[in-house]
């Protein structure tokens, strides 16, 4: 098999701070896979590194099978890059940013020409594009970032939070775009989110926590093993519902008032529960789970289950 995005080992500090903890990533090519974790996980100072953008402490990194460390600049010309924070030059119009970017990647004109004028039909901006990008709204900003950094075709995409802030249209017609280009191009996509909806999507995703990970593998998969079900309890008094609940569901999550509890057996008889709470229970319900889920007992009940 061959993989886009291979770590071994990976590792760094600042100062006396380790932000990642011999990280392995083995990424096949064409995968759409989601890197999730808490704020402080070390999910963008992993990206920074596997785009050379910051030199690990030890540990190897390969893209497309390019040593990262000992050619960096080749690696560059073989991925492309939308962060949190926008990379456009908001003096210069819609058109400039797309045509600069292309200029830079050693883009034929004739090319540049074509690919514009087709991003910029996809990203509905065609009559925007000598507008200047500070004039843009936060969602076509957003759109020509991700126009930018796909305009070379680039093999690995990496995407750090790319809809953060936006609506919810415009956040569909991005993942639509997503979608194409790796339908039509095999491109391979890294996507870190705080949406877990969107990486739901995902073809495999890894859980990282303070720079190691923690967990991985396919988003149905890792919700089918999370339970059958979900049992929300909002409650004054949680401390008696966790001593009733817990002998027959194990522990739960606890979020202020409210309770969350995993019911592994689909034909478990919540009646009987209701029965036992329903004086001093201000809301329940039972619900399928879902990836936010999965996040939440990885990062809020370490070692309650094996990913």
């Amino acid at each position: 098999m061959a993989f886009a995005i291979e770590t071994r080992q990976l590792s760094k500090h600042y100062g006396e701070l380790p932000a990642v903890k011999s990280l392995q990533l083995m990424i096949p090519a064409g995968q759409f896979h989601g890197l999730l974790g808490p704020n402080g996980s070390g999910k963008t100072t992993t990206i920074h590194m596997l785009c050379t953008l910051t030199r690990p402490d030890t540990g190897t990194i390969r893209i497309t099978g390019i040593n990262a460390l000992q050619h960096p600049v080749k690696v560059r010309q073989n991925i492309g890059l939308v962060f949190q924070e926008s990379a456009l030059d908001r003096s210069l119009s819609v058109e400039e940013n797309l045509y600069f970017a292309g200029a830079l990647y050693g883009l034929a004109d004739d090319v540049i020409k074509q690919r514009v004028d087709e991003l910029l039909q996809l990203f509905d901006l065609t009559d925007k594009r000598q507008t200047r990008v500070a004039a843009l709204s936060g969602g076509m900003r957003r759109g020509l970032d991700i126009a930018r950094g796909v305009l070379h075709q680039p093999k690995v995409l990496f995407l750090d939070e790319p809809t953060i802030g936006l609506d919810i249209i415009n956040r569909r017609n991005i993942w639509r775009f997503i979608k194409g280009l790796r339908q039509r191009l095999g491109m391979t996509v890294l996507l870190t989110t705080h949406y877990l909806e969107e990486a739901q999507a995902c073809d495999q995703v890894s859980f990282i926590r303070e720079g190691e990970l923690i967990g991985q593998g396919q988003p149905a998969a890792l919700i089918a093993d999370l339970g059958a079900y979900i049992l929300e309890i909002e409650t004054h008094t949680p401390e008696q519902h966790i001593e009733i609940i817990q002998p027959q569901l194990g522990p739960p999550i606890v979020d202020g008032d409210r309770l969350l509890f995993r019911i592994s057996d689909e034909t478990f008889a919540v009646s009987s529960l209701q029965k036992q709470l329903q004086a001093s229970v201000q809301a329940l319900h039972i619900r399928k789970p879902d990836l936010n889920d999965v996040y939440i007992w990885k990062n809020l009940a370490p070692g309650s289950m094996n990913l």
